[in-house]
C-alpha cells in the first residue's frame, strides 16, 4: 500500500496497552545508472536486514524522526522527502518488546553522504541493494512490496 500526502507535524503515538506502536522509517536511496539502490541496515540482535527506523520524536515530523534514525543507525546524511510514501507492520522481537506490534511510516531519504563515524557504527552492518534484492532481503511482505514499487522519479523533491 502506498500513501502520498503532506508531512504530519504531530507524531503519532502508541494506541492503547498492547496496541499498535508507531515508528518512523527512512527509505535511504541513491540512483546509479538510472536505477534506484536502497540502503538496508542489520538489526542489532538478529542481524536481519531492515530500514533504519525508530520512535517518533516530540516536536518533529515523522520524516524528521526517520532522518535522525538514518543518521544514528546508518551514518546517512541526505535530502528528506517529508511525506509518508507507505507503511508496513512488524512485530518487535527484543526481550523487553517481544510481540509488540508496530506500524512504520516510510519516508524517502536521498543519500548524499555515508559517514564512517556515527552513533551505531560498530553495532550494525549496512549494504546497498537493488529494489528486487532489497525486497528479498527483508522479512516483512508489505515492506518488500513497498521496496519493489519504490520509484524516486515519482517524488517531488
Amino acid at each position: 500500500m502506498t500513501l502520498i500526502g503532506k508531512p504530519q507535524t504531530t507524531p503519532l503515538h502508541t494506541v492503547g496497552p498492547g496496541g499498535l506502536h508507531t515508528q518512523c522509517a527512512a527509505l535511504c536511496y541513491r540512483v546509479r545508472k538510472g536505477k534506484p539502490q536502497i540502503l538496508l541496515v542489520t538489526t542489532r540482535g538478529s542481524n536481519r536486514w531492515i530500514l533504519p527506523k525508530g520512535w517518533p520524536i516530540r516536536g518533529h515530523t515523522p520524516g524528521e524522526a526517520a532522518r535522525q534514525e538514518a543518521w544514528e543507525e546508518a551514518g546517512v546524511r541526505g535530502d528528506l522527502y517529508d511525506a509518508c510514501i507507505g507503511i508496513f507492520t512488524y512485530s518487535k522481537s527484543g526481550p523487553q518488546q517481544a510481540g509488540m506490534t508496530c506500524v512504520a511510516m516510510v519516508h524517502p531519504l536521498k543519500v548524499k553522504t555515508l559517514e564512517q563515524t556515527y552513533p551505531e557504527a560498530g553495532q550494525r552492518k549496512r549494504k546497498w541493494f537493488g529494489r528486487k534484492k532489497a525486497a528479498a532481503a527483508v522479512r516483512e511482505a508489505d515492506l518488500a512490496q513497498l521496496l519493489l514499487q519504490f520509484d524516486p522519479k515519482a517524488l517531488q523533491l
